[in-house]
Formats: C-alpha cells, structure tokens, sequence
C-alpha cells in the first residue's frame, strides 16, 4: 500500500476533488506514520498567494462546545457558519516543558505561541523559548516588517494571552499592565526589557485593537519614556485613537491607528443563564441579553466589521497594493467553559460564529483573502444522554427545537475551575492555501500555513 504508484493514484485524486471544490476527509488520507498526507498531496489546489488573512480563535472551542452551540441554536441537523467552510481538518495542541518535552494540555499562552511563532513553548509564557526565554519573532511582527496592515480583536482583555502572543513577548502570561510585573523582571524596561504586555502592544504600533482590558492600559507607566503617564496616554502619544463604546468605534478614521477599550476587565458575555450544579439543574432557556452587559458595547461581529473596514482603508489610503493580518478571538467560551456556564459559553460561540459570517463575506467579495477559523484548546463541556446522572456539574438545557440537552462538566472537582483537555480541535479554511489544514496537522503548522499565503519574508 505504500508504493509509489498507489501514492500517485492518492495524490491524483486528492487533487481532482479539490479542483472540483470537494473538500477531502482527513480519513482519505492513510499515511503509515500516523500524519496526514493530504496537505501535501491536496497541494497546488486553487491561488497559491493571499493577499489578506483573517484568523478566527475559538478559545476552549473544541468539537464538544461547537456541538453545544449548533444544536442549541440552529438544531441538530443544522450548520452554523464555522460548519460551512469547504476545507476542514483537526490539528493537535500540546505544549512543552523546559526541557521540549510534550505537555498533553496546554493553556491558552504557550498554545497562541504555538500558531504566532511556529514553535512550541511552556505554559504560561508568551512568545518566548521554552528553556532559554528568549524572543520569538511572531507572525503579526512578520506581517508589519512585509508591509501589511496587521489587526487584532478579542472579547477578553487585550493584553489576556491570546492577543498578547502576537504583539508581545512575556515570561508569564500575568504580566499584562505596568503593575503587574512581579513574574517577569526581566521584562521590565528598568533591566533592559520591553516591559507589560499593554505597553509592548501600543509600542508595536498594531493597527487596530480591540477588546476589553480597559483597568490595565490605566495604569501608570514607571519606568522609560512614557514614565508617569497611564499605557492610554502612551497609545494617544503614539498616535492611537481611543475609542471606549459603539458610537466611538463608529467614528473612528482610518489613517491612525485605533485602540478600543470597551470595558475595564474582559467583555461581558451576550447570555447568561443557571450555571451547571451537582444534581443538575431545571430544564432552562438560555437569556439572551445579559443585563451587565453595557448600552454600547460592540458586538466581536461589529467590531470584526469595523476592524477589516479600517485595515483595508489604511493599505488603500497608503497607495500599498499589500494586505493585512487580523486575529479575531471568542475568548470567553473557555472562560464560561471554566466556570460550567452552559448559556454564557453557547452565547460566546454564537458571537464568534456571527464574526465568521463576516469574515467570510469579506472573503467573498475579496478572494484573495485566507479565512481560518479554529480553537486553541479543547474544554470540559460533554453532551451526555438526560437520564445519566454525571459525580460533576451538570445543566439541562431547552433548545430551540423544543428539546432538552444535558450538559456535564467534570473535568475538576465542583467549586474548582474546569479544567482544559488535551484533545485536537478542528482547524478550518478557505482561500489561498486552505488546503494545508486537511488531516491532522499541529498547531505550530498554522504559522507557517499563514506565512507561506502572505509570502511573509
């Protein structure tokens, strides 16, 4: 089965379904070694450069949690809009220890790492070697020195780590604000380094940011240029427009670059409802306009919208015939995940599919463009049958088909935060250079997958 003459008949084939807009299952692929084969033999289907790139993160979104949210909101045999891409595949997350050595769950840092720099690191570190600590070019810094507009957008704080790896380099994640340096004295600018995830973001001159994490860009800077003035102040020194609600992302120019801040902490979620408990809850319908929620609090959909608008105007406006890189982040699936929060994590993957919607309307009229939607770990959620009765959390839900679904959470002990999983999670595309997330591939992949449709030197 391994001759060459089979290979080329698996190869020919792949490429004939692709050419015929078949999207080719990673069991079609049946490579001895246990990877797929079918990036490489699907390779050469459709335009090899991309002029833009938007890069969609489910945290915590793993297959259980996609499963949750269609069959609460579009039913059992319906398809959200992450269903709907023409190319899917899974790709693994693991992360590593001092030594490289395979860590089988992974946070959210060391995983964002992974598809930012093309190389594993520790938990908790920030686009950094995982023994000596060092710097790793991230592919947002890659994108900036080509040439193109770069973007980002999440729900949690942006200086939270899924953002943090593309514009920052930090050994602990918890060091976002300029008083929250105690794990990462090196990093600090008085010994040299580049200082608090915020301040690096603003001094990275990105583009466009969006999200939360309003607290941390509020706090004073201590040491350096900018010493005695709030990371804001530095950002409106740097020439940022700071935008705070709905109305000011709507005014916002193209021409300088903008950073929303649109709460103090992450952004609250769209839903709420009754958290998952021992014994199970009441069957319950989701509420789906969540009262801490803010009047003027733009939705990750609006803010994707207005984000690709400015990123496209800038290169415009700049005579540049280059694109852009956007990562766009349902950061509180993982969070509500966390707290066994069926309706607040259905909600937040709802959010994220409606930014989907329009990532790949954009790429529709803009076929240059890579859309990839994916997650950066799995989570605890499970589907079990109503009438198990799980030892941890669980909810019973009504959804919109009139049926009920139970929810299990157990993956920590009640009262603890959920915990992460080691599980692959699916990775999905369209546009040049799609064909490369077909079968299983690894999370560090995906950088070069981008790098390589930007033709990123």
């Amino acid at each position: 089965m391994g001759s060459r003459p089979y290979r080329r008949r698996l190869a020919w084939g792949a490429a004939a379904l692709l050419a015929a807009g078949v999207a080719v299952p990673a069991a079609a692929s049946a490579s001895e070694g246990g990877s797929s084969d079918v990036p490489a033999l699907a390779a050469g289907h459709g335009a090899k450069k991309a002029k833009n790139v938007i890069l969609l993160i489910g945290d915590g979104m793993g297959d259980s949690e996609i499963t949750l949210a269609r069959d609460y909101t579009v039913g059992a045999a319906g398809r959200l809009n992450m269903d709907k891409f023409p190319l899917t595949g899974a790709y693994t997350t693991y992360s590593v220890d001092k030594n490289g050595k395979p860590d089988y769950v992974t946070d959210s840092a060391a995983s964002g790492t992974g598809w930012a720099t093309g190389r594993k690191t520790v938990n908790g570190r920030i686009s950094k070697t995982p023994g000596t600590d060092k710097p790793m070019t991230t592919i947002l810094e890659l994108a900036q020195k080509n040439g193109l507009a770069t973007g980002s957008v999440t729900t949690a704080e942006l200086t939270d780590a899924t953002p943090a790896v593309l514009a920052s380099h930090a050994s602990d994640r918890s060091c976002q604000g300029p008083a929250d340096m105690k794990a990462c004295p090196g990093d600090t600018i008085a010994k040299g380094g580049p200082g608090s995830i915020a301040e690096q973001s603003v001094n990275h001159k990105v583009d466009v940011l969006l999200g939360g994490g309003k607290a941390r860009f509020d706090q004073k800077v201590t040491e350096g240029r900018f010493a005695g003035q709030t990371v804001t102040q530095q950002a409106q020194q740097l020439g940022y427009q700071v935008v705070t609600d709905d109305k000011g992302l709507k005014s916002a120019k193209p021409g300088k670059p903008v950073l929303g801040l649109f709460a103090d902490g992450n952004i609250p979620v769209e839903w709420t409802g009754k958290p998952a408990a021992q014994g199970g809850t009441a069957p319950q319908r989701c509420v789906t306009n969540n009262p801490e929620r803010k009047a003027g609090t733009p939705s990750l959909a609006d803010q994707t919208t207005k984000a690709l608008q400015l990123l496209e105007a800038k290169q415009r406006g700049a005579g540049s015939k280059k694109g852009f890189f956007l990562q766009v982040e349902g950061a509180s699936i993982d969070k509500r995940d966390h707290a066994a929060d069926p309706c607040g994590q259905i909600g937040e993957t709802a959010a994220l599919d409606r930014a989907v919607k329009v990532a790949r309307a954009y790429a529709a009229q803009h076929p240059d463009t890579l859309v990839v939607t994916t997650a950066d770990h799995g989570h605890s959620s499970q589907i079990v049958p109503l009438e198990a009765a799980p030892p941890g959390l669980s909810s019973t839900l009504v959804t919109d088909e009139g049926q009920q679904l139970k929810v299990n959470y157990s993956t920590n002990t009640p009262g603890k935060s959920q915990e992460h999983t080691g599980t692959e999670v699916r990775i999905a595309a369209q546009g040049p250079q799609a064909e490369r997330v077909l079968g299983v591939t690894d999370q560090t992949e995906l950088f070069t997958t981008i790098r390589t449709a930007l033709s990123l030197r």
